[in-house]
């Protein structure tokens, strides 16, 4: 009994590793053995048998296997084609013609850059838009605004550039000046020439106190 089962569990492992080169052949022949020593001690018959034909299997398989590799080796080395190393050869230097050197070519000198405007600048001239478009006030009604201490407290040179950076229309801001003395105190029209170019009123030029009376009524 004792043959014939390790004859079985010979073969079945020799059928488990049957598709190993040579060792599965190895494990195959193995368990044959066991199996007719098995038989011949008139043991378990079928497990004998079993281990038999499990370890035949695996031993034909694992030679079949051990076969394929060698042919598919041997056919890789005779296909390979034979390499011969030979010197790469030195490639042809072709002359190049030198070129001329360039003469370096004159550059004018950079335009200095413009200086930033300053802060208290910039500042004059948003108060300086601010009066003429709210208030509609004359170029030196604003630029006596923005210097006044009791007004903006600008210095002089902020203030005057404020005044001559804003985007305004003088001629406009004296009608809506001459329009809002008509409108709320109902004033005649030279009285409203008189408050448009008086130094203690509205400051606007006699030209721009004239385009406002010439289109009072418009």
């Amino acid at each position: 009994m004792g043959l014939a089962l390790a004859a079985l569990i010979v073969g079945i492992v020799a059928f488990l590793t049957g598709l190993i080169p040579v060792f599965g052949a190895l494990v195959g022949v193995a368990a044959v053995v066991l199996g007719i020593f098995a038989l011949r001690k008139k043991q378990s018959k079928g497990l004998a048998v079993t281990g038999i034909v499990l370890g035949g299997v695996a031993a034909l398989a694992s030679i079949g296997m051990t076969a394929g590799i060698g042919a598919v080796v041997n056919s890789a080395s005779l296909d390979k084609p034979s390499t011969s190393i030979s010197e790469p050869a030195e490639p042809e230097v072709e002359e190049v013609p030198a070129e001329p050197i360039a003469e370096p070519e004159e550059t004018e000198p950079a335009e200095p850059e413009t200086p930033a405007v300053p802060a208290e600048y910039v500042s004059a001239l948003i108060k300086a838009q601010s009066y003429s478009d709210i208030m509609h006030m004359s170029k030196a009604g604003i630029y006596d605004q923005l210097t006044s201490e009791y007004g903006e407290k600008f210095s002089p040179e902020a203030a005057q550039y404020g005044v001559d950076n804003v985007d305004a229309d003088w001629n406009a801001n004296a009608l809506a000046k001459a329009k809002s003395y008509q409108e709320t105190m109902a004033m005649s029209p030279e009285g409203i020439r008189d408050q448009l170019v008086s130094e203690y009123g509205e400051k606007f030029t006699v030209e721009e106190a004239a385009y406002a009376i010439d289109h009072l009524n418009d």
